[in-house]
């Protein structure tokens, strides 16, 4: 295998403070970006719903012949659609840089599922009326209306959050990252990667990828970077590649708990001989760096 590239990515410039946070909150730069993300989402959605209401008023409601009509609505049927999908592709990556929170239940849901309301808004009422349009017989009703449905459940399917991200997943997996390295958050992926890890020497980091370069950062960074989550089998990565023992993986999850029983840093106990894992607080960003490595 090629010579494989090592890249550190520092998070936003003030992820520091972001991160000395208990409950993981997003950099200044990170929400920002959101921010934008969702404005150019609301925009394509305006389109779509904009699209739509010139698709009933001057399609469905005008003179024009069945036929003509038919493929009109096809046309505008399809750019609905994709204006709504880019809309929700948007605001769910916005979602990735400021995930709400799971507290609130109603403001969680709707956030992560507006695409699929907006989906609703833009197709709903057309496809009422276009099987309420009196110019259009049984078979061109089915044909457009079958089209406009199967975009609608297509869009609608592509633009749900199956696996919202929330603040209290991020802080989880910031507090491990920390309690594992004793205050050091540091993680690893590839460009190709949905999920970090604990180290470089993990396999899957290994893997031939597209640019053939293994990333580190911080937990913000690597969200930053477009990764879901931190991989779910940590704990064995930790063990088996990373240099850690079972009874630090132990020491971690004792850690957790402590962190969700209480607000205060000191509480988090320690094994006996092993450093305590209350240094919540980050060590000092190292500045990005590029090193190479031969692949494991």
């Amino acid at each position: 295998m090629a010579e494989k590239k090592k890249v550190s990515v520092k998070a936003s410039a003030s992820a520091e403070a972001a991160e000395a946070a208990r409950t993981w909150e997003p950099t200044p730069e990170a929400k920002s970006k959101a921010i934008r993300f969702r404005i150019f989402a609301a925009i394509l959605w305006a389109i779509a719903i904009a699209a739509e209401i010139v698709a009933i008023f001057w399609i469905i409601r005008s003179d024009r012949s069945g036929d003509e009509k038919l493929w009109w609505l096809i046309g505008f049927i399809v750019g609905i659609g994709v204006f709504a999908l880019a809309g929700s592709f948007l605001w769910k990556k916005a979602n990735r840089l400021d995930p709400a929170s799971e507290k609130d239940k109603f403001r969680f849901f709707i956030q992560n599922q507006l695409g699929v309301i907006i989906t609703v808004i833009a197709f709903l009422p057309l496809i009422v009326l276009i099987f309420l349009d009196k110019d259009m017989d049984g078979k061109q009703k089915g044909i457009v209306g079958g089209i406009a449905i199967a975009v609608a459940v297509a869009v609608g399917l592509l633009s749900a959050d199956w696996n919202a991200p929330s603040k209290e997943q991020y802080t989880v997996e910031t507090n491990t990252i920390k309690l594992l390295k004793n205050g050091v958050d540091e993680v690893f992926w590839t460009k190709s990667g949905k999920v970090f890890h604990v180290c470089e020497k993990v396999p899957d980091v290994n893997k031939q990828s597209k640019d053939n370069t293994i990333y580190n950062g911080t937990v913000a960074a690597a969200h930053e970077a477009g990764k879901d989550r931190l991989t779910a089998r940590w704990e064995s990565e930790a063990i088996n590649y990373c240099g850690f023992t079972q009874a630090d993986v132990d020491r971690v999850n004792k850690g957790l708990a402590a962190i969700e029983a209480s607000t205060e840093p000191s509480a988090v106990p320690s094994e006996p001989g092993t450093e305590a894992p209350g240094n919540v607080t980050p060590l000092p960003s190292k500045p990005a760096t590029t090193t190479q490595r031969p692949a494991a």
